[in-house]
């Protein structure tokens, strides 16, 4: 373990959720608005906490478990993600499915948690989620393999910062492609437009969001975070792939990628500001492009 890859633990800790403020002040530009403080979801946080929590009759432990187990597993995420050229808290060959898996211990118990409620509402937003994630997480792995064979690591610590220029020079194609299909897979997985809409409150278009609407106070705090870091976490292994940062110097690095973090959140407010989400039917078609652009690119590596 790198004493130094704590620094990537802490600037996550503190910074994710200044993301979300970066995403919806783009948001309020493109509509002409003011918006919100980019520190709202920091305010957002800190009055959930001081906030009690209320649990309905027909719920068990798996309700009040199901934001707990998820933030220890998108932490478990974190840990394996490297960051502006510094390897991972915990890394070893392999930890790349650690991550699928950290993700999807995640998902199941927050679909658990919505399934425990015995609410049919949030039973019908369980369901898409899982048919989502079933289309989501191949891709991910395709991609994630492509660049393993083509760095000849299994590490996430090692495959990234292996994405050199002279990398990208040969295989530069099959990069971008897999990185434009993590980046799809990023939007699904954080439950953004055009797969979903974090701020809609029409029943019948729901994923995510139907999901969490029993949990209150501290409990809704935890899902909050969680959703942050998540987001940080997969911005942190697209900004390995396209900016692969290997100078040793710090002091450029981290601002380096920082920057190209703040990119990302800027890009997803623009493609929330002039898209609307698709209709149901079509988020399949869109994960199984996604899925199929990864085959492509790893096919190219592989040729």
């Amino acid at each position: 373990m790198n004493v130094l890859s704590l620094i990537h633990l802490v600037l996550a800790l503190l910074v994710a959720p200044f993301l979300l403020g970066v995403i919806n002040r783009i948001k309020a530009v493109f509509a002409g608005r003011t918006g919100q403080p980019l520190l709202q979801a920091y305010y957002d946080l800190s009055k959930l906490l001081r906030k009690g929590a209320v649990y309905g009759k027909t719920t068990t432990w798996v309700f009040k478990a199901g934001p707990v187990v998820g933030l220890a597993s998108v932490l478990v995420a974190l840990s394996v993600v490297p960051f502006a050229g510094i390897p991972a808290l915990l890394n070893f060959g392999g930890d790349l499915l650690l991550l699928a898996y950290a993700f999807g211990l995640m998902r199941f118990f927050a679909v658990a948690a919505a399934l425990d409620t015995g609410s049919a509402f949030e039973g019908m937003g369980a369901s898409r989620e899982v048919q989502f994630s079933a289309l989501a997480e191949p891709s991910l792995l395709l991609g994630l393999a492509a660049i393993a064979r083509k760095t000849g690591s299994f590490s996430l610590s090692s495959m990234l910062p292996g994405l050199t220029p002279q990398v990208w020079a040969t295989a530069g194609p099959a990069l971008a492609m897999i990185a434009v299909a993590l980046f799809a897979i990023l939007l699904a997985e954080n439950s953004r437009i055009p797969v979903d809409d974090p701020n809609t409150h029409l029943e019948l278009t729901m994923i995510h969001e139907v999901m969490v609407l029993d949990h209150s106070g501290p409990d809704f705090a935890l899902i909050l975070y969680s959703a942050a870091l998540k987001l940080w976490v997969m911005s942190a292994l697209l900004i390995g792939i396209i900016l692969p940062l290997r100078s040793g110097n710090l002091w450029l690095d981290i601002p380096a990628a920082l920057a190209g973090m703040t990119l990302i959140a800027i890009l997803i407010g623009v493609i929330e500001s002039i898209m609307a989400r698709l209709r149901l039917l079509r988020v399949p078609q869109l994960l199984v492009g996604a899925g199929v652009i990864s085959v492509i690119g790893l096919i190219l590596i592989l040729r």
